[in-house]
């Protein structure tokens, strides 16, 4: 079993035992981590859904991310990470949700935000928001998969807290 297995799995067991519902917001991992999720058996019973707003629009139109928060901080930011994680949670009927921004390149790094910036945002019901950033190395296959992972992880801490 892979790491990533193992992470949904453990969140699985996580959420059945809290009773939690989980919805995913990703970019640039293009529904990997909604892809991760369901590869573990029952999963229909805590997954939700997913929303893969791979454009700005789609950010907008989908999670209610506002444009001007894109056009103040860009679509890799904490800022825009946290607004849709939260549009995941009032677009759907679940307890806990996470988005993933980033650059997952080869191109469209630049200086301020290079290739492997992924920032991340989970979210409860309860209001709590947390959010984080990483920089990943290696090439764009080897960035979305770390940034599947560190979704995953902090999905499960947030489902073992809030149960």
């Amino acid at each position: 079993m892979s790491d990533i297995d193992e992470l949904s799995a453990r969140l699985g067991e996580a959420c059945r035992r809290s009773g939690l519902l989980v919805a995913t917001a990703e970019s640039c991992t293009g529904g990997g981590v909604g892809e991760a999720i369901t590869r573990t058996a029952g999963a229909s019973a805590w997954y939700d859904r997913g929303f893969v707003t791979y454009s700005n629009e789609a950010k907008v139109d989908l999670l209610g991310v506002r444009q001007e928060t894109i056009g103040s901080h860009g679509a890799v930011s904490e800022a825009v990470a946290r607004e849709m994680a939260l549009g995941a949670l009032h677009q759907s009927v679940a307890d806990l949700a996470v988005a993933v921004t980033g650059v997952a390149g080869p191109d469209g790094g630049t200086a301020a935000k290079p290739v492997g910036l992924v920032w991340f945002a989970w979210a409860a019901l309860d209001g709590e928001v947390r959010a984080k950033f990483e920089v990943f190395g290696g090439d764009r296959a080897a960035i979305r998969g770390q940034a599947v992972r560190e979704a995953l992880a902090g999905l499960v801490e947030l489902a073992s807290r809030e149960g």
